[in-house]
């Protein structure tokens, strides 16, 4: 029985004459980031502000912000932010004040409950101290900047320093777009938006390797092809793979997404994004990008038995 091809065997796809048009995408993309975190910011959660969060149920059909939001603001309890969660049944309660201990903390729940009345039932309290969200910053920035120094060392050991920097650079652009995603939505950033960039440097930088290796076999073998055309040969040879591999895990986030409940909303959508633009970089930014970086032949050591320079790629 014949196999059925969604993809061509032999793509011939010339990928390398649009980065005239993806790199200035690209350039606006982090541009647009940018500005996002000077003018807008980030929707710190309770991790990183410190205050108490309160998750809470309405015993009729929909719950009354306006009221609610009045009735808090008479405890003192420091900036109160309510908003949905979930069901219009349900809302997060935000408090910039947070008990220092077990004592104080449920002084302010039980004030809050008395304010809420026989309305509302609280489902779940979550309170983090100043102190505490600061470390949880320093740690989570240590966390960022220790796995992109990693990502440099790893490739320069397994690469040339062309790949290593192309790489770090693919990897910061999928970062900075997922970002954007937070600053121009207000999802939430906490630890698990630090989890979920993690894992998107980690499939970024997965998709990345694959075509560097390709990349790399290739230079060594046909040294006297040109640059573009030997980038284009490579990037089509694993673009069945990149497309497979990409379009499942992004039905995996976007099910985690529509299904996973409202606690991984902010985590799936990261994700769902990261999967995207991770694809799109490591083809339209990691490969071209070698071209600017001066990639050659003599930069790369050729094995023993490579093919002599001047021959033609063999037919996959």
């Amino acid at each position: 029985m014949p196999l059925i091809r969604y993809i061509p065997a032999q793509p011939k796809i010339a990928f390398m004459k649009l980065r005239h048009f993806t790199f200035p995408l690209s350039a606006a993309m982090s541009v647009l980031a940018m500005v996002l975190f000077l003018a807008v910011g980030f929707n710190l959660g309770i991790d990183f502000r410190g205050g108490t969060l309160i998750e809470a149920q309405a015993s009729q059909a929909t719950a009354d912000l306006g009221a609610l939001r009045e009735h808090l603001t008479d405890l003192d309890l420091g900036d109160v932010q309510i908003q949905e969660f979930g069901s219009p049944r349900d809302v997060l309660i935000r408090l910039g004040q947070a008990g220092t201990s077990d004592e104080e903390q449920q002084k302010i729940v039980s004030d809050v409950r008395g304010a809420l009345g026989q309305d509302y039932s609280i489902r779940r309290v979550e309170s983090v101290g100043p102190s505490v969200s600061g470390e949880l910053v320093r740690q989570s920035i240590l966390a960022l900047v220790l796995g992109a120094v990693a990502v440099l060392a790893y490739l320069w050991f397994r690469f040339e320093w062309q790949f290593a920097v192309g790489a770090l650079v693919t990897t910061l652009h999928d970062i900075f777009v997922t970002l954007m995603i937070y600053s121009a939505f207000g999802i939430d950033f906490n630890l698990t938006s630090i989890a979920a960039i993690l894992t998107i440097m980690g499939y970024s930088l997965n998709d990345t390797v694959v075509i560097y290796d390709r990349i790399r076999e290739m230079v060594r073998r046909y040294k006297k092809m040109p640059l573009p055309e030997l980038l284009d040969v490579a990037v089509n040879a694993t673009l069945s793979r990149t497309l497979i591999v990409s379009t499942t895990t992004f039905f995996s986030t976007l099910a985690l997404y529509f299904f996973g409940g409202e606690v991984l909303r902010g985590f799936s959508l990261a994700m769902t994004v990261g999967v995207l633009i991770g694809t799109y970089s490591s083809i339209f930014v990691a490969a071209p990008i070698l071209i600017h970086l001066g990639l050659r032949a003599s930069t790369v050591a050729a094995p023993e038995g490579a093919a002599k320079p001047g021959s033609k790629p063999a037919e996959a």
